[in-house]
């Protein structure tokens, strides 16, 4: 019952903070950026019947880092590697939520898309990281293992919420790579409704993973 009370305030959020995004309203994107990963929040927190304890604190603990990311990200100055590893962390928390239910999953054919993906999107960045190169690889990695562990966590319990949670782990490399190539390699047409819608989308349904079966 709540997802069907929090998701569309939920949806509602996200899609007046694309709005503000393109109309410039910045006081609007101060307000509802937060408040979109904020209500994200609120499901996984009040979210009953989670597969363990540690899961669903790993997931809340993870949504708060990322709010706190949102926030750094969408101030005036800039504060992206405050961002980075407030994301890292989040990332970090996602790991272990996902590792949890089943164990860490050790299949390296699991990992070999997602290696090869964020090496590929690695090389891209590379030319144009400057300083930028080491906690670009280090947060690779951790966005690779998350979707790596959030693939094993399905493929060993099988369960519907656990595939949320690795459809929303893919989303949120989707997110992760438009933005690394926006910033970095050259501006993408409507980057910021693809980042953001993407980015929302997956926060969504990894907090739907907290309940079900």
């Amino acid at each position: 019952m709540l997802p069907v009370l929090l998701s569309p305030l939920i949806l509602a959020s996200a899609g007046l903070h694309l709005r503000a995004e393109y109309r410039g309203l910045r006081r609007h994107v101060y307000l509802f950026k937060p408040l979109t990963t904020g209500l994200i929040l609120l499901l996984a927190l009040l979210t009953a019947d989670p597969p363990s304890p540690f899961y669903k604190l790993a997931i809340v603990a993870s949504l708060a880092f990322s709010l706190a990311g949102d926030i750094f990200l969408m101030l005036p100055a800039d504060r992206f590697l405050a961002g980075l590893v407030s994301f890292l962390l989040a990332h970090l928390g996602y790991i272990a939520a996902f590792a949890d239910p089943a164990g860490f999953y050790l299949s390296p054919w699991g990992l070999l898309p997602f290696l090869l993906y964020g090496g590929f999107i690695y090389r891209l960045l590379w030319p144009r990281l400057g300083s930028m190169k080491l906690p670009a690889l280090v947060y690779m990695v951790a966005i690779v293992v998350m979707a790596w562990q959030a693939l094993g966590q399905w493929v060993q319990t099988g369960q519907s919420r656990a595939l949320l949670a690795f459809v929303g782990a893919l989303l949120f490399v989707a997110s992760d790579s438009v933005l690394a190539l926006n910033r970095f390699r050259k501006p993408i047409p409507h980057a910021q409704a693809i980042i953001m819608s993407t980015y929302f989308a997956a926060q969504w349904l990894i907090a739907l993973s907290v309940g079900g079966a």
